[in-house]
């Protein structure tokens, strides 16, 4: 059965969120106060309608509190995006994801109600420069200040060999846990699992650890 998520703020942020979701088969209302906006949103969203998330009154005409999970994607008018979070809260939607722009508006979303708070700027740019100093991770989470969970494409020389002989946990402190084959992904494989040419590794651990395995060659 398929969830129920409203994106408001139909920027480049929240069209992407809203499309991906969308195409993932969940059903998904883009809300925004920009008619344009909302035109545009039509190929990518369940519905769109044009509301002005800072008025309790739109958003109950909405039904804003039958969705599972509200992400608050507004660009730069931090007032408001803080105002719809508040809202939301006080309305009764159990998840609430926002956009901050900057450290501050990050703390203020949290103490209005945010349940999850989101930094994309910050967050690619990290991002890419952890891609550029360690080019064999395709994707990382970080997990804590000091964990994170990444796709590791590693070494030629490691090809054709099963778990237990890379034996990753004893030679650099990692737990593997899932295979990626292309679109495939084998979770918790078994130790007896070789690893094929084009296989990606997705394995957590500590970050310096981590760091020493990408950067093998």
């Amino acid at each position: 059965m398929a969830n129920q998520y409203a994106v408001i703020g139909l920027g480049r942020f929240g069209l992407s969120i809203a499309n991906k979701l969308y195409e993932s088969g969940q059903e998904v209302l883009g809300v925004d106060v920009n008619e344009e906006r909302v035109e545009e949103s039509h190929p990518f969203a369940t519905h769109s309608v044009i509301a002005d998330s800072t008025d309790a009154e739109a958003l109950k005409s909405i039904g804003i509190r039958n969705f599972d999970t509200v992400i608050v994607a507004i660009g730069n008018d931090i007032q408001a995006s803080i105002l719809t979070v508040l809202l939301l809260k006080e309305l009764g939607v159990k998840q609430v994801i926002a956009k901050a722009i900057n450290k501050l508006h990050g703390q203020v979303l949290k103490k209005v109600g945010a349940d999850w708070v989101v930094f994309p700027e910050r967050d690619m740019g990290i991002r890419v420069a952890h891609q550029l100093l360690s080019p064999n991770v395709l994707n990382f989470i970080e997990i804590s200040k000091n964990y994170s969970v990444e796709e590791v494409k590693i070494p030629d020389r490691m090809m054709e060999k099963t778990l237990r002989e890379l034996d990753l946990r004893a030679r650099f402190n990692l737990s593997v846990i899932a295979i990626r084959h292309d679109d495939d992904i084998n979770i918790s494989p078994s130790p007896d699992e070789k690893i094929h040419y084009g296989d990606v590794l997705v394995v957590i651990g500590e970050n310096r650890d981590l760091e020493k395995f990408a950067n093998l060659h």
